[in-house]
């Protein structure tokens, strides 16, 4: 099977499960609040839920560039192994969970865990597909972590149904054995970039350092342009997966067993059209037009600016279901096309580096604002916060559209 010309497609099969256990994991305790609250009743407060989920971004946060100069270093196939072993394990103590600080200290570890996989798995995904299927087939495994969000929202329901223990013990059993079966079926693959090479140039083989790939990156204005754009969208992005079906159980009056999987459904679905849709759409574009993928990009961004202000006011089950879905349609467009932009202006040899430290400021804005969602909840102001986000969504279109400008599809050290 790996020696086959299919195993680029067989790959993104294999990490889109992975990518699904990432976000169900993470994204079940977002549903299973009110589960949990009778055994641990800290978690009543909006405040104090807001910190258990802001503590995992945080770390994630922190790990994310660590990640990535790791991915770039090292084997990924056992990077992508261990991490998924070790949150899944995690996932799995969180059932004996019996107070606060253990969910709260737990949660701080899946962080660690959860931030070694994406940049190693799609810097994998990149080099496995190249200029033609890199957008399609990134967002065929970037639909892998909807799937796991939606997924996830069902957690309230099967808690009901059984217990919140027994809940996350069998997720986490699943994603142990699964990281079993990666051992015998993932394989690695480096990419050498070709360039003309005099006799005279032929020097032992050394790798660049860790400060000699960041300071490639930090000192590329391009990389900057995308870091802020990137970051911008991650406030909605992540308010959206931790506050949206508290938000849709509010506004409708309906409990959160019915919330969250309506919340994490409608935007799980709606995002994976958009990374379908994005993914092929970049890819034809991108053949006849270099700046393909970030016009494909700056269209999803679009249409996520009216989507967040009717989520913010809607009152009723059309206007808020109509919204989350447009929501999810141009963010799932707009995440399909992130590495393979990146691509365009990075080389292969720093493009987890570059990925992690997009992961770390992206995640840390999401931690940003899950805090201070967590004080709108207490306060009955969150919809006016989601609202809010759409005018800095409209900063972060303007920026990218004018001054975001790729010379190569595919960029490689000159």
């Amino acid at each position: 099977m790996k020696n086959t010309k299919h195993y680029p497609w067989i790959v993104v099969g294999l990490l889109w499960l992975v990518a699904l256990l990432n976000y169900m994991d993470r994204q079940m305790l977002a549903t299973m609040r009110p589960s949990m609250e009778a055994d641990i009743p800290e978690l009543v407060s909006g405040e104090n839920f807001g910190r258990l989920m802001a503590i995992f971004l945080w770390i994630y946060a922190l790990m994310s560039p660590i990640s990535g100069i790791i991915a770039d270093k090292l084997n990924r196939k056992w990077l992508i192994v261990g991490s998924l072993f070790v949150w899944s394990a995690v996932t799995y103590a969180m059932g004996y969970a019996t107070t606060y600080n253990q969910v709260y200290w737990l949660r701080a570890l899946m962080g660690v865990s959860e931030a070694l996989y994406i940049p190693a798995g799609l810097s994998l995904i990149a080099d496995y597909h190249q200029q033609k299927t890199r957008s399609l087939a990134i967002g065929i495994h970037m639909t892998g972590l909807y799937v796991g969000s939606a997924l996830g929202g069902f957690g309230a329901t099967i808690a009901a149904t059984y217990s919140w223990h027994s809940t996350f013990h069998y997720f986490g059993m699943a994603g142990v054995v699964y990281a079993v079966i990666l051992v015998f079926l993932l394989r690695e693959k480096k990419t050498v970039e070709e360039k003309t090479i005099n006799i005279s140039d032929i020097v032992p083989n050394k790798k660049p350092s860790v400060l000699q790939g960041l300071a490639l990156l930090f000192t590329n204005i391009s990389f900057w342009i995308i870091l802020f754009y990137f970051a911008i969208i991650s406030l909605p992005g992540w308010a959206t997966k931790n506050w949206l079906p508290t938000l849709f159980s509010d506004n409708l009056g309906i409990p959160m067993e019915q919330a969250g999987p309506l919340a994490t459904i409608t935007i799980s679905f709606s995002s994976l059209l958009g990374v379908i849709f994005g993914g092929i759409l970049s890819d034809r574009w991108v053949q006849k037009n270099v700046k393909g993928r970030v016009y494909t990009s700056a269209i999803g961004l679009s249409l996520t600016i009216p989507a967040l202000l009717l989520i913010g006011f809607g009152d009723s089950l059309f206007h808020v279901v109509g919204a989350g879905l447009f929501f999810g349609i141009g963010y799932g467009m707009f995440d399909a096309n992130n590495m393979p932009i990146l691509c365009q202006f990075v080389s292969s040899k720093y493009r987890a580096t570059a990925y992690g430290v997009l992961n770390m400021t992206g995640v840390g804005c999401g931690a940003l604002v899950t805090s201070l969602l967590g004080k709108s909840s207490d306060s009955g102001t969150l919809g006016y916060g989601f609202a809010l986000m759409a005018g800095v969504v409209l900063i972060a279109l303007v920026v990218q559209i004018s001054f975001l400008r790729p010379k190569v599809n595919d960029f490689v050290d000159a």
